[in-house]
C-alpha cells in the first residue's frame, strides 16, 4: 500500500512527531474525510506509539479509504466480503513482491499500513453513541496496535490489547471504547 502511487492519492505532508521518532503519512485515498482527519489519526497513532515503543524511529502509513476500497482489500487479503472498519498491513507481513529486500532496506524501519473506512467508522460511532472523533482515534490506535504486534485472536490477548487502548485513549481524553459493550447501553 505504501509505495505505489494512485490517481486521485493526495498525501499529506509527511509528518515526524516532536515527542518520538514516529514518520506517519496520511493518505487521502477515497471518501469524504473531514478537516482535521490527519490530526486526529496522527495524534493516537503517535501516543499508541509513545506509550508502546518510546522514541524509537519507525514510520507508517495511515489511510483514509472509503468502504467500496476496504471491502476490495478484505476480500484480497483477507478473503472476507464487505467493509470493515480498520485494517492493520504490518511490513513484517506483507507479500512478496519479487523485488530484492535491498530495495526496502531504510534508515527507519517501516512499521506499515493502517487503512480506516470512512463510511463504516461513522456508521459504528452513530449506532455506539460515540463522537466519530473518538472512534476514529480508538480505531487508529487498534490499528497501530495490530503493526506493533498485538492481537486479540485469544481472550487473555484480546483483554490486554483492550486494557493498553483504554489507556493510551485515557491519556488522549477519550472515554473507554468498551464501557457501553459491558453495561449494555
Amino acid at each position: 500500500m505504501s509505495d505505489g502511487a494512485t490517481s486521485g492519492r493526495k498525501r499529506s505532508a509527511k509528518s515526524r512527531s516532536p515527542v518520538s521518532g514516529l514518520e506517519i503519512d496520511v493518505l487521502r485515498e477515497a471518501g469524504e474525510w473531514e478537516s482535521g482527519t490527519e490530526e486526529t489519526v496522527r495524534r493516537a497513532a503517535e501516543h499508541a506509539f509513545v506509550v508502546t515503543r518510546g522514541d524509537d524511529a519507525a514510520e507508517l502509513c495511515i489511510v483514509l479509504a472509503d468502504d467500496e476500497l476496504v471491502t476490495k482489500l478484505n476480500k484480497a487479503y483477507r478473503g472476507k466480503d464487505g467493509p470493515t472498519n480498520v485494517l492493520s498491513f504490518p511490513a513484517a507481513d506483507m507479500p512478496d513482491t519479487g523485488v530484492p529486500e535491498e530495495a526496502f532496506k531504510r534508515s527507519v524501519p517501516l512499521l506499515g499500513d493502517v487503512v480506516l473506512a470512512r463510511e463504516t467508522i461513522a456508521r459504528e460511532a452513530v449506532a455506539q453513541r460515540k463522537s466519530f472523533a473518538n472512534h476514529l482515534s480508538h480505531l487508529t490506535v487498534h490499528g497501530v496496535l495490530h503493526l506493533l504486534g498485538h492481537d486479540h485472536l485469544e481472550d487473555t490477548e484480546a483483554e490486554d490489547m483492550e486494557d493498553l487502548e483504554r489507556d493510551i485513549l485515557e491519556d488522549l481524553g477519550i472515554p473507554d471504547p468498551y464501557a457501553t459493550e459491558r453495561t449494555g447501553h
